[in-house]
Protein backbone atom coordinates (compact mmCIF):
# COMPACT_ATOMS: atom_id res chain seq x y z
CA UNK A 1 0.00 0.00 0.00
CA UNK A 2 1.28 3.92 -0.50
CA UNK A 3 0.55 6.01 2.89
CA UNK A 4 0.61 9.57 2.59
CA UNK A 5 1.08 11.47 5.74
CA UNK A 6 0.54 15.32 5.89
CA UNK A 7 3.93 17.02 7.94
CA UNK A 8 3.26 20.38 6.30
CA UNK A 9 5.77 21.41 9.11
CA UNK A 10 7.91 19.23 9.85
CA UNK A 11 11.28 21.06 8.30
CA UNK A 12 10.60 24.59 10.14
CA UNK A 13 13.22 25.53 12.18
CA UNK A 14 10.93 26.11 15.42
CA UNK A 15 8.74 22.56 15.93
CA UNK A 16 6.65 22.52 18.99
CA UNK A 17 4.46 19.60 20.00
CA UNK A 18 2.66 18.23 16.98
CA UNK A 19 5.37 18.65 14.20
CA UNK A 20 7.42 16.57 17.12
CA UNK A 21 4.90 13.64 17.31
CA UNK A 22 4.59 13.61 13.47
CA UNK A 23 7.97 13.62 12.86
CA UNK A 24 8.39 10.77 15.51
CA UNK A 25 6.11 8.94 13.80
CA UNK A 26 7.38 8.95 10.56
CA UNK A 27 10.83 8.07 11.86
CA UNK A 28 9.91 5.11 13.40
CA UNK A 29 7.45 4.12 10.32
CA UNK A 30 10.80 3.89 8.68
CA UNK A 31 12.45 1.33 11.32
CA UNK A 32 9.45 -0.60 11.82
CA UNK A 33 7.63 -0.75 7.95
CA UNK A 34 10.41 -1.80 5.17
CA UNK A 35 7.42 -3.19 2.93
CA UNK A 36 4.56 -0.25 2.38
CA UNK A 37 5.58 2.84 0.52
CA UNK A 38 5.04 6.17 1.84
CA UNK A 39 4.77 9.97 1.01
CA UNK A 40 5.51 12.48 2.63
CA UNK A 41 4.24 15.89 2.64
CA UNK A 42 5.80 19.10 3.52
CA UNK A 43 6.04 22.55 2.99
CA UNK A 44 10.18 23.63 2.59
CA UNK A 45 12.17 25.44 5.07
CA UNK A 46 15.02 25.70 6.59
CA UNK A 47 15.37 22.14 8.68
CA UNK A 48 15.28 20.00 5.68
CA UNK A 49 18.15 17.51 7.54
CA UNK A 50 15.36 16.53 10.34
CA UNK A 51 14.07 13.32 8.10
CA UNK A 52 15.58 11.56 4.86
CA UNK A 53 14.05 9.78 2.03
CA UNK A 54 14.74 6.29 2.12
CA UNK A 55 13.94 3.46 -0.49
CA UNK A 56 10.05 3.67 0.20
CA UNK A 57 9.95 7.25 1.96
CA UNK A 58 9.47 9.77 -0.67
CA UNK A 59 9.78 13.64 0.77
CA UNK A 60 7.07 15.62 -1.69
CA UNK A 61 7.56 19.72 -1.31
CA UNK A 62 4.64 21.62 -1.79
CA UNK A 63 5.02 25.64 -1.89
CA UNK A 64 2.41 27.69 -0.52
CA UNK A 65 2.54 30.55 2.13
CA UNK A 66 -1.08 30.62 2.73
CA UNK A 67 -1.91 27.63 5.04
CA UNK A 68 -5.39 26.98 4.17
CA UNK A 69 -4.54 26.32 0.76
CA UNK A 70 -1.71 24.61 0.94
CA UNK A 71 -4.14 21.86 3.15
CA UNK A 72 -7.34 22.23 1.36
CA UNK A 73 -6.39 22.43 -2.49
CA UNK A 74 -2.43 21.46 -3.02
CA UNK A 75 -2.11 18.38 -0.08
CA UNK A 76 -5.44 16.59 -1.52
CA UNK A 77 -4.42 17.22 -5.01
CA UNK A 78 -0.91 15.57 -4.12
CA UNK A 79 -2.76 12.64 -2.57
CA UNK A 80 -4.34 12.00 -5.86
CA UNK A 81 -1.43 12.33 -7.99
CA UNK A 82 1.16 10.21 -6.61
CA UNK A 83 -1.19 7.64 -6.10
CA UNK A 84 -1.96 7.13 -2.55
CA UNK A 85 -4.59 4.37 -1.02
CA UNK A 86 -5.06 6.78 2.26
CA UNK A 87 -3.75 10.09 3.56
CA UNK A 88 -2.65 10.54 7.03
CA UNK A 89 -3.02 14.07 8.18
CA UNK A 90 -1.75 14.26 12.24
CA UNK A 91 -2.06 18.10 13.54
CA UNK A 92 -5.94 18.75 14.02
CA UNK A 93 -6.87 19.69 10.39
CA UNK A 94 -7.41 18.08 7.01
CA UNK A 95 -8.91 18.95 3.65
CA UNK A 96 -13.26 18.79 3.64
CA UNK A 97 -13.00 17.45 0.16
CA UNK A 98 -10.38 14.52 -0.82
CA UNK A 99 -10.91 11.75 -2.92
CA UNK A 100 -8.44 9.89 -0.34
CA UNK A 101 -9.06 7.82 2.38
CA UNK A 102 -8.52 9.88 4.93
CA UNK A 103 -7.24 9.88 8.92
CA UNK A 104 -7.08 12.50 10.47
CA UNK A 105 -5.04 12.49 14.57
CA UNK A 106 -6.92 15.18 16.19
CA UNK A 107 -4.75 15.78 19.04
CA UNK A 108 -7.49 17.89 20.82
CA UNK A 109 -10.79 19.68 20.86
CA UNK A 110 -9.98 22.50 22.37
CA UNK A 111 -10.52 24.91 20.14
CA UNK A 112 -14.00 23.37 19.47
CA UNK A 113 -14.52 23.73 23.56
CA UNK A 114 -15.66 27.15 25.45
CA UNK A 115 -12.22 28.69 25.03
CA UNK A 116 -13.34 32.24 22.93
CA UNK A 117 -11.77 33.43 20.22
CA UNK A 118 -10.92 36.25 21.42
CA UNK A 119 -10.04 35.55 25.14
CA UNK A 120 -7.65 37.66 26.55
CA UNK A 121 -3.59 35.69 25.78
CA UNK A 122 -4.43 34.60 22.49
CA UNK A 123 -2.49 36.21 19.75
CA UNK A 124 -4.12 37.01 16.63
CA UNK A 125 -2.42 33.83 14.79
CA UNK A 126 -3.69 31.82 17.41
CA UNK A 127 -7.13 33.34 16.68
CA UNK A 128 -6.69 32.41 12.98
CA UNK A 129 -5.98 29.09 13.77
CA UNK A 130 -8.52 28.26 16.06
CA UNK A 131 -11.47 29.73 13.65
CA UNK A 132 -9.65 28.05 11.19
CA UNK A 133 -10.28 24.71 13.11
CA UNK A 134 -13.84 25.75 14.14
CA UNK A 135 -15.39 25.94 10.62
CA UNK A 136 -13.42 22.84 8.83
CA UNK A 137 -12.48 20.20 10.95
CA UNK A 138 -16.06 19.55 11.84
CA UNK A 139 -16.99 18.87 8.26
CA UNK A 140 -12.90 16.66 7.54
CA UNK A 141 -13.91 14.48 10.34
CA UNK A 142 -17.34 13.59 9.10
CA UNK A 143 -15.88 11.61 6.17
CA UNK A 144 -12.91 10.63 7.76
CA UNK A 145 -12.42 6.67 7.71
CA UNK A 146 -10.74 7.09 11.49
CA UNK A 147 -9.78 9.37 13.99
CA UNK A 148 -6.39 9.06 16.28
CA UNK A 149 -6.38 11.02 19.34
CA UNK A 150 -3.44 11.01 22.06
CA UNK A 151 -5.23 9.74 25.65
CA UNK A 152 -8.24 8.05 26.95
CA UNK A 153 -9.69 10.99 28.22
CA UNK A 154 -9.00 12.88 24.77
CA UNK A 155 -11.22 9.90 23.30
CA UNK A 156 -14.02 10.40 25.54
CA UNK A 157 -13.86 14.24 25.75
CA UNK A 158 -13.93 13.71 21.27
CA UNK A 159 -17.08 11.14 21.69
CA UNK A 160 -18.98 12.96 23.49
CA UNK A 161 -18.98 16.43 21.94
CA UNK A 162 -19.86 14.48 18.78
CA UNK A 163 -22.00 12.66 20.65
CA UNK A 164 -20.71 9.56 18.62
CA UNK A 165 -20.86 6.12 19.51
CA UNK A 166 -17.86 3.81 20.66
CA UNK A 167 -17.69 1.69 17.48
CA UNK A 168 -13.75 1.81 16.90
CA UNK A 169 -13.93 4.86 14.57
CA UNK A 170 -12.30 7.07 17.37
CA UNK A 171 -9.00 4.98 18.59
CA UNK A 172 -6.68 6.21 21.30
CA UNK A 173 -2.74 5.98 20.86
CA UNK A 174 -0.16 7.17 23.79
CA UNK A 175 2.71 9.62 22.44
CA UNK A 176 6.25 8.60 22.77
CA UNK A 177 9.51 9.97 24.66
CA UNK A 178 12.40 10.14 22.85
CA UNK A 179 15.73 8.03 24.04
CA UNK A 180 17.43 10.77 24.63
CA UNK A 181 15.82 12.35 27.78
CA UNK A 182 17.35 10.40 30.22
CA UNK A 183 19.96 11.76 33.22
CA UNK A 184 23.15 12.87 31.84
CA UNK A 185 26.29 12.39 33.61
CA UNK A 186 28.40 13.73 31.21
CA UNK A 187 29.64 17.29 33.66
CA UNK A 188 30.65 18.96 30.61
CA UNK A 189 27.56 18.48 28.79
CA UNK A 190 25.54 20.13 31.35
CA UNK A 191 28.34 22.38 31.64
CA UNK A 192 27.86 23.26 27.32
CA UNK A 193 23.92 23.63 27.69
CA UNK A 194 24.18 25.88 31.04
CA UNK A 195 26.69 28.18 29.32
CA UNK A 196 24.65 28.38 26.11
CA UNK A 197 21.38 29.27 27.71
CA UNK A 198 23.09 31.40 30.77
CA UNK A 199 21.33 29.12 32.80
CA UNK A 200 21.18 30.31 36.78
CA UNK A 201 22.88 27.51 39.17
CA UNK A 202 19.17 26.48 40.85
CA UNK A 203 16.21 26.77 39.51
CA UNK A 204 12.78 25.25 38.87
CA UNK A 205 11.80 24.66 35.03
CA UNK A 206 8.39 25.70 33.26
CA UNK A 207 7.75 24.90 29.54
CA UNK A 208 4.75 28.33 29.45
CA UNK A 209 3.68 30.00 26.25
CA UNK A 210 1.16 32.78 25.30
CA UNK A 211 -1.69 30.04 24.88
CA UNK A 212 -3.97 30.31 27.88
CA UNK A 213 -3.86 26.95 28.52
CA UNK A 214 -0.72 26.28 29.93
CA UNK A 215 -1.89 28.78 32.70
CA UNK A 216 1.55 31.05 32.45
CA UNK A 217 -0.64 33.83 35.11
CA UNK A 218 -1.16 31.21 38.21
CA UNK A 219 2.54 29.59 37.75
CA UNK A 220 3.96 33.05 37.89
CA UNK A 221 1.09 34.07 41.27
CA UNK A 222 2.52 30.96 42.87
CA UNK A 223 6.16 31.48 42.01
CA UNK A 224 5.86 34.96 43.33
CA UNK A 225 4.08 33.34 46.47
CA UNK A 226 6.91 31.02 46.76
CA UNK A 227 9.79 34.19 46.76
CA UNK A 228 8.31 35.87 49.24
CA UNK A 229 7.62 33.24 51.86
CA UNK A 230 11.31 31.68 51.40
CA UNK A 231 13.72 34.19 49.68
CA UNK A 232 15.42 34.06 46.22
CA UNK A 233 17.66 30.76 46.13
CA UNK A 234 15.56 29.65 43.01
CA UNK A 235 14.89 31.03 39.97
CA UNK A 236 11.93 30.22 37.53
CA UNK A 237 13.37 29.42 34.04
CA UNK A 238 11.13 29.42 30.60
CA UNK A 239 11.81 29.12 27.17
CA UNK A 240 10.37 30.86 24.09
CA UNK A 241 8.55 33.58 25.54
CA UNK A 242 8.74 37.45 24.93
CA UNK A 243 9.69 39.84 27.78
CA UNK A 244 7.72 42.24 26.60
CA UNK A 245 4.65 39.71 26.63
CA UNK A 246 5.79 38.44 30.24
CA UNK A 247 6.11 41.62 31.71
CA UNK A 248 2.93 42.30 30.80
CA UNK A 249 1.88 39.69 32.91
CA UNK A 250 3.87 40.72 36.20
CA UNK A 251 2.31 44.05 36.03
CA UNK A 252 -1.28 42.16 35.86
CA UNK A 253 -0.83 40.81 38.90
CA UNK A 254 1.29 43.37 40.54
CA UNK A 255 4.68 41.74 40.82
CA UNK A 256 7.35 43.17 38.18
CA UNK A 257 10.13 43.01 40.46
CA UNK A 258 9.66 38.93 39.92
CA UNK A 259 11.33 39.36 36.58
CA UNK A 260 14.57 39.82 38.10
CA UNK A 261 13.83 35.86 39.18
CA UNK A 262 12.94 34.72 35.82
CA UNK A 263 15.16 33.39 32.95
CA UNK A 264 13.88 33.51 29.22
CA UNK A 265 16.61 31.14 27.36
CA UNK A 266 14.95 31.80 23.62
CA UNK A 267 13.83 28.74 21.51
CA UNK A 268 15.62 25.79 22.64
CA UNK A 269 16.16 22.88 19.80
CA UNK A 270 14.65 19.72 21.14
CA UNK A 271 17.92 17.91 21.66
CA UNK A 272 19.22 20.41 24.16
CA UNK A 273 16.05 20.21 26.32
CA UNK A 274 17.82 17.29 28.24
CA UNK A 275 20.37 19.28 30.05
CA UNK A 276 17.69 21.88 30.62
CA UNK A 277 15.83 19.17 32.30
CA UNK A 278 18.68 17.52 34.32
CA UNK A 279 19.69 20.40 35.35
CA UNK A 280 16.58 21.52 36.96
CA UNK A 281 15.52 21.09 40.48
CA UNK A 282 11.44 21.02 39.68
CA UNK A 283 9.71 20.50 36.40
CA UNK A 284 6.03 22.92 36.79
CA UNK A 285 3.33 21.91 34.17
CA UNK A 286 0.17 22.94 36.00
CA UNK A 287 -1.64 23.53 32.82
CA UNK A 288 -5.36 23.88 32.83
CA UNK A 289 -6.26 21.24 29.59
CA UNK A 290 -3.94 18.96 28.20
CA UNK A 291 -4.35 16.14 25.92
CA UNK A 292 -1.33 14.10 26.84
CA UNK A 293 1.25 16.57 28.34
CA UNK A 294 5.08 14.79 27.05
CA UNK A 295 7.15 17.48 28.35
CA UNK A 296 5.75 15.53 31.92
CA UNK A 297 7.46 12.55 30.45
CA UNK A 298 10.41 13.80 29.65
CA UNK A 299 11.53 15.13 32.79
CA UNK A 300 10.63 12.44 34.40
CA UNK A 301 12.58 10.35 31.89
CA UNK A 302 15.72 12.44 32.84
CA UNK A 303 15.11 11.98 36.61
CA UNK A 304 13.21 15.96 37.42
CA UNK A 305 10.42 15.87 39.72
CA UNK A 306 6.74 16.77 38.21
CA UNK A 307 4.14 19.11 39.87
CA UNK A 308 1.79 18.72 37.17
CA UNK A 309 -2.49 19.02 37.17
CA UNK A 310 -5.01 17.20 38.76
CA UNK A 311 -7.23 17.48 35.67
CA UNK A 312 -8.44 15.99 31.58
CA UNK A 313 -5.46 13.86 30.55
CA UNK A 314 -2.12 14.80 33.42
CA UNK A 315 -3.12 11.99 35.92
CA UNK A 316 -3.62 9.57 33.00
CA UNK A 317 -0.44 10.14 31.50
CA UNK A 318 1.58 11.10 34.70
CA UNK A 319 0.49 7.95 36.80
CA UNK A 320 1.81 7.87 40.62
CA UNK A 321 4.59 9.97 39.48
CA UNK A 322 4.09 13.36 40.34
CA UNK A 323 2.44 15.50 42.24
CA UNK A 324 -0.77 16.70 41.25
CA UNK A 325 -2.12 20.55 41.66
CA UNK A 326 -5.39 22.51 41.18
CA UNK A 327 -4.27 24.30 38.52
CA UNK A 328 -6.48 26.87 39.75
CA UNK A 329 -5.13 27.63 42.65
CA UNK A 330 -2.13 29.11 42.93
CA UNK A 331 -1.62 28.57 46.53
CA UNK A 332 -1.37 24.95 45.65
CA UNK A 333 1.32 25.24 43.13
CA UNK A 334 2.91 27.18 45.95
CA UNK A 335 2.50 24.47 48.46
CA UNK A 336 3.52 21.62 46.38
CA UNK A 337 6.85 23.25 45.48
CA UNK A 338 7.58 24.15 49.14
CA UNK A 339 6.89 20.71 49.96
CA UNK A 340 8.96 19.13 47.41
CA UNK A 341 12.39 21.57 48.04
CA UNK A 342 11.83 20.43 51.25
CA UNK A 343 11.68 16.81 51.36
CA UNK A 344 14.42 14.78 50.04
CA UNK A 345 12.84 11.73 50.11
CA UNK A 346 9.85 12.72 48.19
CA UNK A 347 11.98 14.24 45.37
CA UNK A 348 13.40 10.13 45.39
CA UNK A 349 10.56 8.80 45.47
CA UNK A 350 9.13 11.00 42.81
CA UNK A 351 12.62 10.68 40.35
CA UNK A 352 12.37 6.77 41.22
CA UNK A 353 8.54 6.40 39.97
CA UNK A 354 9.01 8.92 37.01
CA UNK A 355 11.67 6.64 35.35
CA UNK A 356 9.01 3.51 35.62
CA UNK A 357 6.50 5.54 34.07
CA UNK A 358 7.91 7.53 31.44
CA UNK A 359 9.59 3.88 30.48
CA UNK A 360 5.78 3.01 29.61
CA UNK A 361 5.69 4.95 26.61
CA UNK A 362 7.43 4.68 23.67
CA UNK A 363 7.40 6.16 20.05
CA UNK A 364 7.80 2.70 18.11
CA UNK A 365 5.31 1.45 20.30
CA UNK A 366 2.68 4.18 18.93
CA UNK A 367 4.44 4.02 15.28
CA UNK A 368 3.22 0.21 15.28
CA UNK A 369 -0.42 0.88 16.59
CA UNK A 370 -0.64 3.82 14.30
CA UNK A 371 0.31 1.01 11.13
CA UNK A 372 -1.93 -1.53 12.28
CA UNK A 373 -4.86 1.48 11.96
CA UNK A 374 -3.98 2.25 8.16
CA UNK A 375 -4.05 -1.49 7.58
CA UNK A 376 -7.59 -1.49 9.00
CA UNK A 377 -8.55 1.49 7.04
CA UNK A 378 -7.30 -0.56 3.59
CA UNK A 379 -8.73 -3.45 4.68
CA UNK A 380 -12.09 -2.13 5.10
CA UNK A 381 -11.62 -0.35 1.72
CA UNK A 382 -10.41 -3.98 -0.45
Amino acid sequence: MRIGIEGQRLFRKKKHGMDMVALELIRNLQEIDKKNEYVIFIKPDEDETCLKETSNFKIVKLESNFYPYWEQVLLPNAAKKFGCDLLHCTSNTAPVCCSVPLIITLHDIIFLESLSLFKSGFSNYQRFGNLYRRLLVPAALRHSKKIITVSEFEKERIRLFFNWPDDGHLKAVYNGVNDYFRPINDADVLSEAKRKYRLPDHYFFFLGNTDPKKNTKNVLIAFADYIKRNGTTHKLVMLDYEQEALMKILNEINAPELMNQIHLTGYVVNTDLPAIYNLSEIFLYPSLRESFGIPMLEAMACGTPVITSNTSSMPEVSGSAALLVDPFKPEDLTSAIEQLVSNQELMMKLRDGGFKQAARFSWQIMAAKVLQIYKEVLNDQS
